[in-house]
């Protein structure tokens, strides 16, 4: 094989690559993605694997079907400024620590967060407790509970399942970006469930990160799947012999952008009491942190 060969095929595999973990991310089957993308299952195989010599107009769909621009999908060329080249060569010096602090100093210097808001959010998969622990600061803290999901159904009209089917995976998520701005527009105190994908949209989690307390709320895998099921959802594992095994792909993915968040609460083997408590003793040791959410 030639060297020419050689580097086509590394620039298959890193698009390959690319669109894998930008799919995981979205919690997108590859069903999900054939569907979205009007391109086949098997195509989209054997592009995830580097196999495929995928033309222009089918990677365009494949992006437009992943909310992103066909550019995300090929190996970085793009061309930055000098103040972001400066930057990069910077950063990619520092260990991934450093660079985790280099993040919250930026976030702390540019954050749009005010002393007298107290705006919590919490972020993570389904069946860590988001909805259990959010609920309980509304009845016992007085805290408003906004459900992200509520305010995407009641601006679209329609139910999560009704915005997927009409307008894919694209459509829900300029939605999510619009029931973002909408709850932070109408709140300046509450709680913000959102949804377990958000991570996956770098300027959703900015916004979140820079306006509000983000709390990761999570779980073992094994957890996840089972609160998920015992609450009566069976979709995790409808038709998916392989559902586990999706799931952890999809924490691999996201949890380097849920770690981005200012605590962690790890719900794995305790009550809801138990949890309850932890992330009360979170905000408020964040309050003298930062000053910026008090608790009664």
């Amino acid at each position: 094989m030639s060297k020419d060969d050689n580097s086509n095929k590394d620039f298959l595999i890193q698009i390959g690559s690319n669109v894998r973990s930008l799919r995981a991310s979205r919690g997108m089957t590859r069903k999900m993605l054939a569907k979205d993308s009007s391109v086949s299952e098997r195509y989209l195989a054997n592009l995830e694997q580097g196999e495929g010599n995928i033309s222009i107009n089918l990677l365009r769909q494949v992006a437009n079907a992943l909310h992103t621009e066909p550019a995300k999908l090929l190996p970085r060329t793009d061309k930055r400024s000098p103040e972001q080249s400066l930057i990069n060569d910077f950063v990619t010096r520092l260990s991934r620590e450093e660079q985790q602090t280099a993040l919250k100093m930026l976030y702390q210097q540019f954050s749009a967060l005010q002393s007298e808001h107290t705006r919590i959010t919490l972020i993570g998969m389904r069946g860590a407790g988001k909805s259990t622990l959010g609920q309980l600061l509304e009845d016992r803290q007085s805290l408003a509970f906004v459900k992200l999901v509520d305010v995407i159904e009641s601006l679209a009209g329609m139910s999560v399942p009704e915005i997927l089917e009409f307008s894919g995976q694209s459509g829900y998520r300029r939605l999510e970006g619009d029931a973002l701005y909408e709850t932070l527009n109408q709140y300046d105190s509450c709680c913000i469930e959102a949804g377990g994908s958000i991570v996956s949209e770098a300027n959703e989690l900015n916004i979140l990160l820079t306006s509000s307390l983000v709390i990761w709320v999570k779980a073992s895998p094994q957890e996840h799947m089972d609160r998920v099921i015992a609450q009566g959802d069976m979709r995790p594992m409808a038709g998916n012999q392989h559902a586990m095994s999706d799931l952890e792909q999809i924490l691999a993915e996201r949890n380097p952008y849920y770690e981005q968040a200012h605590a962690i609460l790890d719900t794995s083997g305790k009550t809801v009491e138990q949890s309850y408590s932890d992330l009360v003793s979170i905000i408020h040791e964040q309050s003298n942190l930062n000053g910026s959410v008090e608790l009664n």
